[in-house]
């Protein structure tokens, strides 16, 4: 991070508001991927899931993106879903607009269709593609979102590769080295990033890393980004693994990111989770990045994140103070010549 941007989330959150956004733009997606979060039951919360909710479309959906943006003001906006692209016309315009706002904009998808061949130039502009491993596994999980076709999709572009690291793949030595050898060499990817499966607290799953995998999955990350500098993980960041945040509070990324779902209104929390995540389990690469910042200490003594938890309580202090901004629907009528009916 910039020194000029650590400055602007601090006051942002001094003033109790949270420098990150997140939203799933759309419930849909033709995906049906094992040990998806969000479409676990418990994703928002119990009663509603995200299939459940009503999510919009066309300008409907552009004009509600943008109102959220331009009422919270985020320094940093996560596009997620479903798949986002299942509302790829709406995304087309939806970016610019939001960029020309001052909004760092990322698009996390599984490149299940090709990408507008303007988001190659565009900066403060960053897309996630989702890779569940390698070609044999990933192609039986996340068909139709399968290598040949990814790879057809993403042709021209400058993209993020991410991979969720789970207990299947570590069963086989050398996984993560094989996946690093198959994507760092292609002009497209920018940049490998890997998380470690998340469960949600009570989940018995494959995909769940045991002790020794999980150190193992440390280890190797602190070897490989030595030998391919497309993994995008400083060393700080990957021993984050080692000790993740023991709950939501503690949890760097939670307490500064703001989640909605698919009908622009619902909160999800703790966190992009949702549900009632194993946090002593997390993999989350956002939560290890932001905790390595907080562990950072200035001039060697205090920890950064020692002035992030005073300032978080400011910012709550300063809020709960704070009268609401006054209404600007009656100005608006105002302005635009309407009295409730008549022009």
């Amino acid at each position: 991070m910039k020194v000029s941007e650590v400055i602007q989330a601090w006051g942002k959150i001094l003033k109790g508001e949270r420098p990150s956004l997140s939203i799933e733009i759309t419930r849909e997606c033709p995906l049906q991927c094992p040990g998806c979060y969000a479409y676990d039951d418990a994703h928002l919360g119990g009663g509603a899931t995200l299939r459940s909710l009503s999510d919009r479309k066309g300008q409907e959906l552009i004009d509600g993106v943008l109102e959220i943006a331009d009422r919270l003001r985020p320094l940093h906006l996560s596009i997620v879903g479903g798949d986002p692209l299942v509302r790829h016309r709406e995304l087309e315009s939806m970016v610019p607009l939001l960029l020309e706002r001052g909004i760092h904009v990322q698009v996390v998808t599984s490149a299940f269709r090709p990408l507008a061949a303007s988001w190659a130039e565009l900066a403060h502009f960053n897309v996630v593609v989702s890779i569940d491993g390698l070609q044999r596994e990933h192609d039986i999980r996340r068909a139709p979102a399968t290598y040949d076709r990814i790879m057809k999709n993403i042709a021209g572009q400058h993209v993020t590769i991410h991979c969720t690291v789970t207990g299947q793949m570590m069963k086989r030595p050398g996984y993560l080295k094989d996946f690093l050898v198959f994507w760092t060499p292609r002009e497209e990817i920018r940049k490998v990033w890997f998380s470690l499966f998340t469960p949600q607290t009570g989940d018995d799953l494959p995909e769940m890393l045991g002790p020794e995998e999980r150190a193992q999955a440390i280890a190797d990350m602190l070897t490989l980004r030595k030998e391919f500098p497309k993994l995008d993980m400083p060393e700080g960041m990957i021993r984050q693994f080692t000790a993740p945040p023991s709950g939501p509070e503690e949890c760097v990324f939670a307490l500064t990111t703001q989640t909605l779902s698919a009908d622009l209104e619902t909160k999800i929390v703790p966190c992009q989770f949702g549900g009632n995540p194993d946090c002593g389990s997390c993999g989350c690469i956002a939560s290890m990045g932001l905790a390595a910042v907080a562990a950072h200490k200035l001039g060697g003594v205090i920890p950064v994140g020692a002035i992030f938890r005073a300032s978080i309580k400011i910012g709550q202090a300063w809020a709960k103070r704070t009268p609401p901004a006054p209404a600007v629907e009656e100005p608006f009528r105002i302005l635009s010549g309407h009295d409730g009916g008549a022009a």
